[in-house]
């Protein structure tokens, strides 16, 4: 049996601990460094990596760096079906520090659920535990797993979970919406509260987190263990600071000064060999949530989306401007 210090602790307020999801796209590594910068969330974790059939594990592992959110922690998240491939890949990525291995059974991508990966691992309980096992086994760091509450339907949903807890994994987060529902109904919290009842591993919250007052009221209507936000993190860059503020009585104030840092390290993080209509590219997809901030905001959102530029600095200083007038910060 491995021994594993609490991986969820409140802080000394009584704050619950704060994970910043792995999101495909937006999450990426420009993304999670800008939210580093700003700060307030416990734990960061990467997108999925991919460990598909015939993978060359060492190649696939080199995509992790540990450091990248320093000084947060950043687990490691992978996606496959394979037991012996997700196996190895663990053992290659605690090899390079990964603090936290992640087993993505939530992904409801067609490209993906058609190789068996991701939610996938939801059609068959007997095949996620043998997956999750085949990682636990293989490192020393703790294990956990991310789950939606199905593939088509929620009939599997107890199964599922009790076949990823057997496996000994250390704590599961449940996004409680089917790959059949993709992002589109409201989060099931219900789904989260009857998650907990049945589950003896710590449990994390996810979906439909966009507020202060959303992740008060997740907590109290689940009881679940600790709060994982993607989408309303990419929307308010602040909201981890927010929560704590709310816990801690501590007044917080978010400032443009701190905004503007959030947007420099996101673009100076780009890859040089990612071209300009990529990057602005990525930045519009950036500004496209962040302008659903608010009502002010999201009226201008279309022309953001839509505007024509060939350079960055252009970009910036016609959506920053938008944006700036539209909040009522200080700084």
């Amino acid at each position: 049996m491995k021994n594993f210090k609490p991986l969820l602790p409140k802080n000394h307020h009584g704050c619950p601990y704060l994970l910043l999801a792995p999101m495909e796209g937006v999450g990426d590594r420009a993304f999670r460094r800008a939210m580093a910068a700003i700060g307030g969330f416990d734990e960061a974790c990467t997108e999925f990596l991919r460990v598909p059939a015939k993978a060359h594990v060492p190649s696939l592992a080199k995509q992790y760096h540990a450091d990248e959110t320093a000084p947060i922690p950043q687990a490691a998240q992978i996606m496959g079906s394979d037991p012996d491939l997700m196996a190895e890949m663990a053992r290659q990525l605690a090899a390079r520090g990964a603090p936290r291995i992640d087993l993505n059974c939530g992904c409801p991508s067609n490209t993906v659920t058609g190789r068996g990966a991701g939610s996938s691992l939801l059609k068959d309980p007997e095949h996620l535990h043998k997956v999750a096992k085949a990682i636990v086994d293989a490192v020393e760091v703790p294990v956990t797993a991310k789950l939606r509450s199905g593939f088509d339907d929620t009939s599997l949903f107890k199964e599922n979970l009790l076949a990823a807890q057997s496996s000994g994994i250390q704590f599961l987060t449940l996004h409680p919406r089917t790959k059949a529902e993709g992002y589109g109904p409201p989060a099931r919290w219900d789904l989260i509260a009857e998650a907990k009842e049945l589950l003896s591993i710590p449990l994390v919250g996810n979906g439909d987190i966009l507020t202060v007052q959303h992740a008060v009221d997740m907590l109290r209507q689940t009881q679940c263990d600790a709060l994982m936000i993607g989408r309303g993190s990419v929307i308010n860059p602040f909201i981890f600071l927010e929560i704590k503020s709310h816990f801690s009585d501590l007044p917080f104030q978010k400032s443009w000064e701190s905004f503007i840092h959030f947007i420099n390290t996101f673009v100076q993080d780009f890859p040089p060999e990612v071209t300009i209509n990529r990057q602005i590219s990525k930045l519009k997809q950036l500004m496209g949530f962040l302008f659903k901030g608010n009502d002010r905001l999201i009226e201008h959102r279309q022309s953001i989306l839509t505007s024509n530029f060939s350079d960055i600095p252009s970009f910036l200083e016609f959506s920053l401007s938008i944006y700036q007038k539209q909040q009522r910060w200080t700084g």
